[in-house]
């Protein structure tokens, strides 16, 4: 039940990440002013991600996978590409991920210009989002 509401949650985080990120681009880009709307956005893809960080662990800690690395341990995992990659790669790369757009907003905060606020947002989310997209397993998406 876990795995299938973190499967699901994750199509609202992308799609609120990718708002989240076009339209800091198009306020850097078009020189707009940082309005209470940019703010929202940016936190709502914030609280998504976050959400979805506390429902993967749950999803980690109860799967398969995790009983099999505590059975067979990790140097087992490190020399399984299939195994290393759900347990090791995924998880690794999506906390270095919601870990940037956490300081990305804490960051922008700070900012006293609307450009350096919409930048930072930009250049912050805008990792995060390309990292997610790397590891994403796409092959389980589409059979879900």
């Amino acid at each position: 039940m876990t795995k299938m509401i973190h499967s699901y949650w994750a199509y609202i985080v992308l799609i609120i990440l990718v708002i989240a990120v076009v339209n800091a681009l198009l306020g850097l880009t078009s020189k707009k002013e940082f309005k209470d709307k940019d703010l929202r956005i940016s936190l709502f893809a914030l609280i998504a991600s976050h959400i979805q960080l506390i429902l993967g662990f749950i999803a980690y800690l109860t799967s398969t996978y995790f009983h099999t690395m505590q059975s067979h341990g990790m140097g087992y995992v490190m020399k399984n590409s299939e195994l290393r990659k759900p347990l090791v790669e995924h998880p690794l790369m999506i906390i270095i991920a919601i870990t940037l757009i956490t300081i990305g907003f804490v960051k922008h905060k700070k900012k006293t210009s609307d450009t350096a606020k919409f930048k930072t947002i930009t250049v912050f989310y805008g990792i995060a989002l390309l990292l997610i997209l790397g590891v994403i397993p796409w092959n389980l998406w589409f059979t879900n």
